[in-house]
């Protein structure tokens, strides 16, 4: 750290917690204000950042520092602007886009971005052997599901094409009006295969080429450093073509995985901006310090897998008698407190101004008796359940909530289980539990990014659970052009999950974090995005 003659505070000055002193040595968060270094707490650790591989907010978070797709974000209400795409036009049967690169556009190693490295990268995302869980993201275009299964093997056919360097050509399935806030998310970024050529194969699982040795990026950062369950450092690239409106010099992300432990180093000066606050601390920062509490609307669901591939669990009446013994708002008004709403569907009520169906709540009676009707009265006889919870944020105090609602409503024990993020990644993929904490933010502004995940084809669903009528009234919805008969046909899928019952909806959350003061360019939005090309810090 910087040596200073004057002793600094950890914290500002108004900041009066009881522990917080004075060393004669600067903070991380003093020094990095003068030396534009911001300091983000993540909460779990990443497990890759690979963009065609992650599904992870932590991950997501650092990724967006190191690639581009061909938009962007605008950072006040995330309206899609020119990233690597400098125009393009849209056709006027709406199913074709053309793209056009900007010269300006490099590699982080230098090497001019042209319209082949995305075709080559989106037909990397749609093979097969990688398995990349947001592949179906792609499905918009024009035979890529027919190539992502199997169905094809030209990949010519796929609707990308890249007529000269500068200029991509994207053919759509189906009209799609989001499709250009598709592009903002991380399975739409280019890869430099080059750079994954030489350390393996792009098409498998496992490739390190995304160590900081070898990695090569095309964002407003380059990777730095990478120490697991320590930090991720990205400095600003120098070949970015914004480089000149980037004017954080580096940023560094601090896994975290304890709320307390990590609430604790923004009082100690550590951190700029949490990705989290014990919910005990809520209340206190609300009446003392306001000027670090920042709760803002969020489009996300917290909510329970349920593997309905287990014994018992396959039983649509135990799923549902566990359901609708949760008592939602006992836990959004005594236990998170930040502004969260019960969650009675599971895609956020107005999202894009849709309205979900209102498929469960609390009922004990009927929960009771549908228990009867599987066998179980009083849960006699049901062995004991496990819920995997990962050990960062208040996943913890929330589960061991709903652990004493099923005990002293049911009858039903459930043993909680931390997990650190990595391993419960790989755990969800496989299958390999009974009752999964889990929460989904809309990759873009509608009902589909939500419902569209517990499709057959998602490589995100994660239950076991599929229903064909679900399947057809989605594909029906993504080819219906009125919003009005289109947003029925997504109740009525909904109403199938909700009754099928393969969630549990807890809650809404909100965005409950500390932000220092320092930073500028951090604005509330409903998918809680902050391109970092925008952010700033001012002492």
């Amino acid at each position: 750290m910087h040596r200073t003659s004057i002793p600094v505070c950890l914290a500002l000055a108004a900041f009066t917690l009881a522990f917080v002193g004075c060393w004669s040595r600067e903070s991380p968060v003093v020094q990095g204000n003068r030396e534009q270094i911001l300091h983000r707490g993540l909460g779990a650790d990443v497990a890759d950042l690979d963009p065609h591989l992650i599904t992870g907010l932590p991950e997501i978070n650092v990724a967006s520092t190191l690639f581009e797709g061909l938009v962007t974000e605008d950072p006040r209400d995330l309206h899609p602007v020119p990233g690597v795409a400098l125009r393009w036009e849209i056709s006027s049967d709406q199913l074709r886009y053309t793209f056009h690169l900007r010269p300006g556009a490099s590699w982080s190693n230098g090497v001019p971005i042209v319209a082949q490295d995305f075709v080559a990268s989106y037909q990397r995302v749609l093979t097969p052997s990688l398995g990349a869980d947001y592949a179906a993201m792609l499905y918009v275009v024009q035979n890529a599901e027919a190539y992502n299964k199997g169905q094809l093997t030209d990949f010519k056919l796929v609707g990308f094409a890249a007529p000269d360097d500068h200029t991509l050509v994207i053919t759509l399935e189906h009209p799609t009006p989001y499709f250009l806030s598709l592009l903002s998310h991380p399975v739409w970024f280019p890869v430099y295969l080059p750079a994954l050529e030489k350390t393996g194969s792009p098409y498998q699982r496992g490739n390190p080429w995304i160590r900081p040795a070898n990695f090569v990026g095309n964002g407003p950062f380059v990777l730095k450093s990478w120490q697991p369950d320590r930090t991720v450092i990205v400095e600003k690239s120098p070949t970015y073509w914004d480089a000149n409106l980037v004017r954080l010099q580096a940023i560094h992300f601090h896994p975290s995985g304890n709320v307390d432990s990590e609430e604790r180093a923004f009082r100690a000066g550590q951190l700029h901006v949490t990705e989290a606050l014990p919910v005990n601390k809520v209340d206190v920062y609300r009446r003392d310090h306001p000027e670090f509490l920042r709760i803002d609307p969020f489009l996300d669901t917290y909510f329970y897998r349920l593997n309905v591939t287990r014994p018992l669990l396959n039983d649509r009446r135990i799923r549902q008698a566990l359901s609708l013994a949760v008592d939602r708002k006992a836990i959004v008004e005594n236990i998170t407190r930040g502004g969260q709403e019960p969650a009675f569907s599971f895609t956020p009520v107005g999202t894009a101004g849709y309205e979900p169906p209102l498929g469960v709540g609390t009922d004990l009676a009927t929960a009771r008796n549908l228990l009867v009707e599987a066998g179980y009265p009083g849960g006699q006889g049901l062995p004991q359940f496990e819920l995997l919870t990962n050990s960062s944020g208040n996943h913890r105090v929330i589960a061991e909530a709903v652990q004493e609602m099923w005990r002293r409503d049911l009858g039903i024990n459930v043993t909680i289980v931390n997990m650190e993020q990595k391993s419960l990644l790989a755990t969800r993929r496989t299958l390999d539990y009974q009752i999964l904490r889990s929460d989904w933010v809309g990759d873009y502004l509608d009902p589909a990014s939500f419902l569209e995940i517990f499709s057959s084809n998602s490589g995100n669903n994660h239950t076991g659970w599929s229903d064909p009528e679900y399947d057809n009234l989605l594909y029906q919805a993504q080819r219906t052009a009125d919003r009005k008969d289109r947003y029925e046909l997504f109740r009525r899928a909904e109403t199938i999950l909700l009754q099928a019952a393969p969630i549990i909806p807890l809650f809404y959350y909100t965005t409950v974090r500390l932000v220092h003061p320092a930073v500028r360019g951090w604005y509330p939005n409903l998918l809680d995005h902050h391109p970092y090309k925008y952010v700033w810090l001012e002492p």
